[in-house]
């Protein structure tokens, strides 16, 4: 099993990822999320290791391959999805730890010009966030710290995730990609 992790908000990221390690799950990671984790003795893999290109384009393209969205889009159900997969070298991913850069963090500040704040916007976050709670029937996905725990929780008893926890985990992603969206677009009727 393999974990991407990639998050803005820290808290709680390493003791989280320490369980999923424990039990075996490959951890994959980006830029300063990879560095924490790999400073807190975690054993874990750059994600440029699974792509076609060794570093991100300029630090701002780090998870938009193909090799990335193949395993987290893949429907496990479909036997020639999985062949296509297995033939490009590709593994599926199982868990998607992400959340977005805190966008609205850069709002109050009217000092920031416009260009500076648009490089903030995250794409590739919202992106596997989206891409992940498609595919909940196959993939856990978290977009919020709080909820580390109730995975644990649920990891320790029953060493699965059930369909409603994937549901109530795949509804929250849509919440807070729309409501992440929602917020940069006005923000950008300021400029626009």
């Amino acid at each position: 099993m393999k974990a991407l992790i990639s998050v803005s908000d820290k808290k709680g990221i390493v003791d989280f990822t320490k369980y999923l390690s424990s039990l075996g799950i490959e951890i994959i990671s980006t830029g300063s999320t990879y560095d924490l984790l790999v400073k807190s003795r975690i054993t874990v893999t750059h994600i440029s290791t699974l792509t076609s290109y060794d570093k991100p384009i300029n630090s701002i393209i780090k998870t938009l391959y193909l090799e990335i969205y193949a395993g987290i889009s893949v429907n496990r159900s479909n036997q020639e999805q999985m062949n296509q997969l297995e033939k490009a070298n590709i593994s599926p991913i199982d868990f998607v730890i992400v959340n977005l850069f805190p966008f609205e963090s850069l709002l109050n500040n009217s000092q920031l010009s416009i260009d500076y704040c648009l490089d903030f916007i995250d794409i590739g976050g919202s992106t596997m966030l989206r891409s992940a709670a498609k595919s909940y029937k196959h993939i856990v996905v978290v977009c919020d710290p709080k909820d580390y725990s109730k995975i644990i929780k649920e990891l320790g008893s029953t060493n699965n995730i059930s369909i409603e926890t994937r549901k109530y985990l795949a509804k929250k992603v849509f919440k807070a990609t729309s409501n992440y969206d929602l917020k940069t677009s006005k923000f950008l009727d300021n400029y626009f």
